[in-house]
């Protein structure tokens, strides 16, 4: 029986991580965090000494490494070559490196591969990215494309690396963010843009519970699933 599939796309920080995390929780279903699939290849690149810009060398190394994402009650576990990464690979360090990664075409396609494989093991999947509506998960019933102000993406993003201990003034972030709604949208491969068919919704003002009520409720209307209520002691800001 081929999974129910609900993919969230949407620029950074406008809250696909935290949303698609929570939503797969409401509808019991799996979270697939694509962001930390990108994160683990270049966590193994870096590893092994790879040069993370020499595409016959990053496909080599995914040719000859395990790569198991495994889902978890609340996350995605990671593990390369059965050693579990998990934590290691949200390093701060590795995220102005993970675009290398993500803009290398036949990495992209691998990891495609391995998002549809991981679909396969589920019966829900709540899926959130750059291109999962539109490259891998096309097909897709419940399609999600979220939004929100560059300035609040900023100030989301601000407020989750104060909490790992970073302080980047808020102009600088947002202009990072600007920079790379730029790359992302003008990606050949799994550029940033909207499915035909996905729902659209403007994140700004609104918190992580607010947005998941809305997508479940919306889920509900369109396909009856039963929907968990909600523990509001998990509620939390935007970020990812």
């Amino acid at each position: 029986m081929a999974p129910f599939v609900v993919t969230i796309d949407g620029p950074a920080a406008s809250g696909k991580s935290t949303v698609a995390r929570l939503l797969a929780m409401r509808i019991q279903g799996q979270y697939l965090d694509t962001g930390a699939m990108y994160r683990t290849i270049a966590w193994a690149a870096i590893k092994a000494g790879v040069d993370l810009q020499d595409t016959q060398s990053l496909i080599a190394l995914i040719d000859r490494t395990r790569f198991d994402f495994v889902p978890g009650p609340d996350r995605m576990e990671v593990y390369v070559d059965g050693q579990q990464v998990t934590d290691q690979i949200r390093d701060p360090e590795l995220t102005n490196l993970v675009r290398f990664v993500a803009d290398c075409r036949p990495v992209r396609d691998r990891l495609v591969q391995m998002q549809r494989q991981f679909a396969q093991g589920v019966a829900r999947l709540v899926t959130e990215g750059r291109d999962q509506g539109t490259v891998a998960f096309p097909e897709a019933p419940a399609k999600f494309y979220l939004v929100a102000d560059p300035r609040e993406r900023a100030r989301r993003r601000q407020h989750q690396l104060r909490q790992t201990g970073i302080e980047c003034p808020l102009e600088e972030i947002e202009k990072a963010i600007r920079e790379r709604d730029k790359i992302d949208q003008e990606r050949q491969k799994g550029g940033l843009r909207p499915a035909p068919n996905a729902v659209i919704v403007d994140t700004t003002g609104l918190s992580a519970e607010q947005v998941v009520d809305l997508m479940a409720s919306l889920l509900h209307q369109a396909f009856g699933i039963t929907i968990a209520s909600a523990n509001r002691a998990d509620d939390e800001g935007l970020a990812g």
